[in-house]
């Protein structure tokens, strides 16, 4: 015979640690707003409606930075030749051209248009990969949610806590990784280069530049690349990180199921509804079955056979319980024929669907019964002078 509080140490020969817990009252709403559910595409359509998307602006900044570097790579030599036709094309001009308002104009509006030729390529391609860099991520979505004004926004105490939230601190880590990116492969750089910066001051004009532009563009490209493998990192970090925003409550996933479907309750009263009506209608076929199949209690099945229109009998009418019952007398009321057969009745009321022909497999069987049926409704005309 067991206590009702047994004892630690009886617990402990017995192989079982238990600790004793004081009663308290738990509240468990505070487990139906955990948000520990994935998001509806309900939840995720409404998010980007409003302009909440996941996208990682470094991924986006380390794909300029290398456009911008590749670019002046590739361009380099074509932008050069700009310059030095502007700069041979300014040796060109004679005072009289500078000594009019007109003239003027017209030397300003020569180098605007040399300034656009020799920079356009470059912008071009910077502003391209920008874009696409942006809209790869997110897609095209316009949503003016994020302009409207929130009072939350000028609020200091969430101006605190967004300062310190832990999204801030990750973008704080973000920054100094940067930093310290650009920092450590700056001095790689030079000091692979240390020489001939060291000779620099040494060097003619010319050569100094072009060692100058391309320790630049190394620099660059180098830097570009570390930066795009820690943009890729934050960008599966912003996905985590969306994902985990956009999770949901039991409750709120219960509250969108009403939203969406309706209340349970009112689903329920309307399948019930359309079960009374499909009953209803059922039963208003019954009289012109051929035949009812019963079990002879349980189940009841009314069929129809027209060899003119039908391919095989057709089931008009079924039911279990109080619903055979109706349909026999129904059947009865109409002078329909009742035939108790248990296995067919069973057999048609699980593998038949109303409205649809028998299976295949009951064809023998059925057969058998509108043959009895037809004999004995010809033999019953036949005494009564019909005809038949």
């Amino acid at each position: 015979m067991y206590r009702d509080k047994p004892g630690r140490g009886w617990l402990e020969k017995q192989g079982i640690i238990a600790t004793w817990v004081p009663r308290r009252s738990i509240n468990c709403q505070l487990f139906a707003q955990e948000k520990t559910e994935p998001a509806t595409p309900r939840r995720r359509e409404e998010a980007r409606r409003k302009g909440q998307v996941f996208k990682s602006q470094e991924l986006a900044s380390a794909l300029l930075v290398l456009a911008a570097f590749t670019g002046l790579y590739l361009l380099f030599p074509y932008m050069v030749g700009e310059f030095q036709d502007l700069v041979a094309w300014s040796y060109s001009l004679n005072p009289e051209q500078v000594a009019t308002i007109a003239g003027l104009s017209g030397i300003l509006v020569s180098v605007i248009l040399s300034f656009v030729r020799l920079t356009f390529p470059l912008l071009a391609l910077v502003m391209v990969v920008g874009l696409l860099s942006n809209v790869s991520q997110t897609g095209f979505i316009l949503s003016g949610e994020p302009l409207r004004f929130r009072p939350d926004r000028i609020n200091p105490v969430e101006g605190l806590k967004r300062i310190f939230s832990r999204r801030a601190l990750v973008q704080l880590v973000k920054s100094i990784a940067k930093l310290v990116i650009v920092v450590v492969t700056t001095y790689l750089l030079l000091r692979q280069f240390l020489r001939p910066v060291s000779l620099l001051a040494l060097m003619e004009l010319k050569e100094g530049t072009r060692f100058i532009g391309h320790l630049t563009l190394r620099l660059g490209l180098h830097s570009g690349a570390v930066l795009l493998v820690l943009g890729i990192m934050d960008l599966y970090y912003q996905r985590w990180e969306y994902e985990r925003s956009l999770m949901m409550s039991k409750q709120e996933l219960k509250d969108e199921l009403k939203q969406v479907e309706g209340d349970p309750q009112i689903r329920g009263k309307i399948r019930e509804r359309q079960r009374q009506m499909a009953s209803r209608r059922m039963m208003e076929d019954v009289p012109k079955a051929d035949v009812v199949i019963t079990n002879p209690t349980h189940y009841a099945v009314a069929l129809k056979y027209d060899a003119r229109e039908m391919s095989a009998p057709v089931v008009l009418a079924k039911g279990k319980g109080y619903l055979a019952l109706r349909i026999k007398e129904i059947a009865s009321a109409h002078e329909i024929a009742l035939v108790e057969n248990r296995s067919l009745a069973q057999g048609l009321y699980w593998g038949a669907e109303i409205g649809e022909e028998i299976p295949a497999e009951f064809y023998q069987a059925v057969a058998e019964v509108l043959a009895f049926i037809y004999r004995m409704r010809n033999r019953r005309n036949y005494f009564l002078g019909k005809e038949g």
